[in-house]
């Protein structure tokens, strides 16, 4: 498709990769804020290392204490019952499936109860599009942890699950994201972002638009919930959609301010009907090129996680020293993405080892980003997360 025309290269996009080092500077030092087609020029002409160093000094000025944060926590898929099709994701069924499954509240708890016992302190909770779930099923459920176990963190249900929820209910997302509030919700993960284009959204079967996507996390700001944004590259889609993406995650900041972090990942392509047509892992470098890219444009999100789930340690170490201050879960159960090809796991050691050996400081947090005192890894803790986590159902 034709690219929109604030793509087209004006007078001041860089052409070279003097022009492009020129930038990195004005841009690292806040002097500057990049234009998608700017955007786009520096993918182009910027060095990696170049790119990597200006990066880098924009998590040294938005986080001068050298430390970089990770999270004990755990991903509980309370339903993998889905009414979208999309082409990307390996682990939805359709309604009726014998291998679907809706947990019950007692077998949520149970992880919960796990989850704590191994050093969490809360949980990522996401699950398919069920057409059935009334609101009430939602409410009552995180009443009911808040009520066994108050201290307990639930960033739960991505925007297309609310979304979702307006079309099962009748709601508008404000009510129901108010519902959800009240009941113990704390904070939304950014799941469901994709690519926030909708030529290449429509392509894969997203099931909610890029405006719709937006404004459910821009109305969850102004409700007072806080939410993570996410972009999942590999999809086919064209570099232009990804600068097109960062452009309208740092629109709707500028405006709300409640995107607590960004975290860019790379799609998996095992066992997905994408994965017939997009066999390729997005490489390494690429990935990381478009990591230190995020951290630039995203001069207003404060907290950048390299998905080391989807790239690896290694290179997790490289996103940590280009643009990263995080670098998420060990993942105690994480059941979506490892159904599409990722099996990266990890312990809390290796985590804060791998911090470490980046030249960085392990600071422990909880899934708002705020710190949490620092403690010894509970002898249970390291076991590994396959030996920890409960099989899905």
């Amino acid at each position: 498709m034709k690219i929109p025309d604030h793509f087209e290269p004006s007078s001041h996009a860089v052409k070279d990769a003097t022009g492009a080092r020129s930038l990195l500077r004005r841009v690292a030092a806040a002097e500057h804020r990049l234009t998608p087609a700017e955007t786009m020029s520096l993918i182009e002409h910027a060095s990696t290392d170049e790119l990597f160093s200006a990066a880098n000094e924009m998590r040294e000025r938005l986080h001068p204490e050298g430390v970089v944060t990770y999270v004990i926590d755990r991903n509980i898929n309370y339903s993998n019952i889905c009414t979208s099709v999309c082409a990307f994701c390996a682990f939805y069924r359709k309604p009726g499936d014998s291998e679907g499954y809706v947990h019950s509240t007692e077998e949520i708890l149970d992880k919960v109860a796990e989850t704590i016992e191994l050093g969490g302190s809360g949980c990522l909770m996401q699950g398919g599009l069920h057409p059935d779930l009334p609101l009430e099923w939602y409410t009552d459920l995180l009443l009911e942890i808040g009520a066994r176990f108050p201290e307990f963190y639930l960033h739960c249900f991505s925007p297309t699950e609310i979304h979702g929820l307006t079309q099962v209910t009748g709601k508008s997302s404000e009510e129901i994201l108010s519902a959800l509030k009240a009941a113990g919700l704390r904070s939304i993960p950014g799941g469901g972002g994709e690519i926030l284009v909708d030529a290449i959204r429509k392509r894969r079967r997203s099931s909610c638009s890029t405006d719709e996507w937006l404004d459910i996390s821009a109305t969850a700001h102004r409700v007072g919930l806080p939410t993570t944004a996410t972009m999942m590259i590999g999809l086919g889609e064209e570099p232009w959609m990804r600068a097109e993406h960062l452009d309208r995650l740092r629109q709707v900041q500028d405006t709300t301010h409640g995107f607590i972090s960004f975290i860019p990942w790379t799609f998996q392509p095992d066992n997905t009907p994408l994965g017939r047509a997009i066999k390729e892992r997005v490489p390494a470098e690429e990935y990381l090129r478009w990591h230190a890219m995020s951290r630039l444009v995203l001069d207003n999100i404060p907290n950048q996680q390299v998905s080391w789930l989807t790239v690896g340690l290694e290179a997790g170490k490289l996103g940590l020293q280009s643009g990263a201050n995080d670098i998420g879960s060990i993942m105690i159960e994480e059941n979506v993405i490892s159904a599409a090809g990722a099996n990266h796991t990890a312990t809390e050691k290796m985590l804060k080892g791998a911090i470490l050996e980046a030249g960085f400081t392990p600071g422990l947090r909880n899934g708002g980003y705020h710190r949490l005192p620092d403690r010894p890894i509970p002898e249970a803790a390291e076991r590994s997360p396959s030996e920890s986590a409960a099989s899905p159902r």
